[in-house]
């Protein structure tokens, strides 16, 4: 199961590192800030799997206080999210993937004790069954 977690996390990872260098456009949607390749990001990846008999309705309550934190707490560099759509039946019942990206550890640190972060995980208590945390530097 840990296996196949990792292996889920890695094919997530690989995409969000190709989306925001894919074209100008996009990156400016994604980043706060010019999107350059040689530019060195922090990723923080943060799967969710929902509670049994949590309504669509809900996991929306949670989709938007997520996708509100860029344009609150200023640390966040770059922010993305989805949904499963893997073919392969490997993803355990984690449904949501959000991606953010810090250019130092300093700001993820900040943005992990942030007000609003902290807000957030109000909201989630709720709804969230298991939430999958992962941090890296890019090679």
């Amino acid at each position: 199961m840990i296996r196949n977690l990792l292996c889920l996390l890695a094919a997530t990872v690989i995409c969000a590192g190709c989306i925001n260098i894919e074209t100008e456009k996009k990156c400016t949607v994604v980043a706060k800030h010019s999107c350059q390749k040689s530019e060195q990001v922090l990723r923080h990846v943060v799967l969710f799997k929902f509670k049994d008999g949590t309504t669509p309705e809900q996991i929306k309550e949670v989709e938007n206080a997520f996708a509100a934190l860029p344009g609150k707490i200023e640390q966040i560099h770059a922010f993305e999210w989805g949904t499963n759509v893997s073919v392969e039946n490997r993803s355990d019942g984690f449904s949501h993937c959000f991606v953010l990206s810090f250019l130092k550890e300093a700001d993820r640190d900040a943005y992990i004790i942030h007000s609003e972060h902290l807000r957030l995980r109000e909201v989630l208590g709720p709804y969230v069954d298991k939430v999958l945390v992962l941090d890296y530097w890019p090679k």
